[in-house]
């Protein structure tokens, strides 16, 4: 027994030895970029400063809206409230700029051509649809959308969507923009070939953030991540049970792939699931398949659905 607990801790003691000299290794890359406060310095502007900040920060003023559109904006009552409220949950940015230069870090190590972004927080009349948006050169955050799930901006909103306006969301939402840039848009319309591809999606945030708790990778409660640990199985089985996996029905997408309410089995425990259930699995079949294949992230990326889900061989795992 004693000589079997040694070799135990010889195991973890080299295996938290190996991730020590990654993150080592990780931490010694350089990144460059700025982080600017644009929510900040447009809610200071004036009609005397309006014409610098265009000149400094012509993107964000489309020379299609004439200048009316922006002085109108300087002085409208909602615009200022959204300002209020998005000084006084971000007085400063520190925190998640440091986690920024880390993301950037890990998402260089994984690909060498990357270049770390320019960040600028904004404001956007709580579009939550383009929460964050990567560009290339640029990272933009908008901060309205993320004030905290029970602020009296997102009262009218469903609560599926309301559960991830929080700040711990900033940085997996960057991750996500940016590993979408980097995964290749399915070539096939099987429910297969789109679960993986959020699959991907969801292993290149894990990997970027190692740290970060697998409920706020795939943004889920945590009672939520455990009902899906709990009925991965399950919901497994009924997939294959109604040969879901390579029907091309594009319905099959709102009901296991997209934000909703729950995922949509048609069954008595609908209600009580998680929604998105097949980007779960998705990220679960690549899990598996990179710890049973010795390829590179960049290959997994561009191997085919049939071909991972082939050499995965999937087998959730089952709890009682």
């Amino acid at each position: 027994m004693r000589k079997f607990i040694l070799i135990l801790w010889a195991f973890a003691f080299f295996g938290c030895e190996e991730k020590s000299d990654k993150e080592k290794e990780i931490d010694a890359i350089e990144v460059d970029f700025q982080l600017v406060r644009f929510d900040q310095k447009f809610a200071r502007a004036t009609l005397k400063t309006l014409d610098s900040l265009k000149a400094e920060y012509p993107f964000f003023f489309p020379t299609r809206y004439p200048d009316s559109v922006w002085i109108n904006k300087l002085s409208d009552s909602i615009q200022n409230e959204i300002d209020t409220e998005v000084a006084s949950v971000f007085p400063e940015f520190s925190e998640e700029t440091d986690e920024l230069y880390s993301l950037f870090q890990h998402i260089k190590y994984y690909f060498p051509a990357f270049e770390a972004p320019d960040v600028y927080t904004v404001t956007s009349e709580v579009d939550y649809k383009n929460k964050v948006i990567y560009t290339g050169d640029k990272l933009l955050i908008s901060l309205d959308t993320y004030l905290g799930e029970n602020h009296p901006f997102y009262i009218s909103l469903q609560e599926f969507l309301k559960k991830n306006f929080r700040k711990e969301q900033i940085i997996p939402d960057a991750a996500n923009a940016i590993a979408e840039s980097l995964v290749p848009r399915p070539d096939s319309r099987t429910f297969l070939a789109h679960m993986l591809y959020y699959g991907k999606l969801l292993y290149l945030k894990k990997i970027w953030l190692p740290a970060e708790a697998d409920a706020e990778i795939i943004g889920y409660t945590e009672d939520e991540l455990e009902w899906a640990r709990n009925n991965e199985a399950q919901a497994w089985r009924y997939f294959v049970e109604n040969e879901v996996i390579f029907d091309t029905d594009s319905e099959l997408y709102s009901r296991f792939l997209y934000p909703a309410p729950f995922s949509k089995f048609y069954l008595l425990l609908d209600s009580e699931s998680p929604d998105r259930m097949g980007q779960y699995i998705g990220w679960q079949i690549i899990k598996q398949y990179m710890d049973k294949n010795e390829v590179s992230v960049q290959e997994m990326l561009n191997t085919s659905a049939d071909k991972i889900f082939n050499k995965a061989n999937y087998k959730p795992e089952k709890r009682s």
